[in-house]
């Protein structure tokens, strides 16, 4: 059976973002797996209910993991906190992974939900951290490899070599 991947809704197109824009098309460069049924296409903020358009959210001083252990917080832009709406959104994304058999996530970096080599950094201010977002570190600590949209050639090579086995 084929490896299966959970996919950012935003990178095949979707407008699920918080601006209600998509993100880089990648449809092209992962056809071929979609008509091969690989692709689990999942947003973890929308599945949690949250609202599109939405406010900015940032994490605060910490990373996923430490929102996901309560050790830290995400907020909108206008500091209304958020944190159990994507701590909800993380869990969905690990339980909709789990039910489909994926074996890797593709995500979309800087978001505090998915971004899994950069995340803003709680300062509203465009500056981009390395961290993970909730999503992706709660992921990665159950065994799924997240790679960012930017790692699409990792992510190949790591269904390959899987699948050579």
């Amino acid at each position: 059976m084929p490896s299966k991947i959970l996919i950012s809704a935003c990178l095949m197109g979707f407008q699920v973002r918080y601006n209600g824009r998509e993100k880089a098309d990648l449809r092209q460069t992962l056809e071929r797996w979609q008509k091969e049924q690989r692709l689990v296409i999942h947003c973890p903020e929308l599945a949690a209910g949250l609202p599109v358009p939405r406010r900015p959210a940032e994490i605060i001083a910490g990373s996923g993991d430490e929102v996901m252990r309560n050790a830290a917080r995400i907020q909108e832009n206008n500091g209304e906190d958020v944190t159990a709406h994507y701590q909800l959104a993380a869990w969905l994304a690990l339980e909709t992974a789990r039910k489909e058999g994926c074996c890797a996530a593709l995500l979309t970096d800087g978001s505090p939900t998915c971004g899994s080599r950069a995340i803003y950094d709680g300062t509203f201010s465009g500056t981009q951290r390395a961290g993970m977002g909730v999503a992706a570190a709660l992921l990665s600590a159950h065994g799924i490899r997240v790679f960012s949209h930017q790692q699409l050639p990792e992510l190949v090579d790591f269904i390959n070599a899987r699948e050579e086995i």
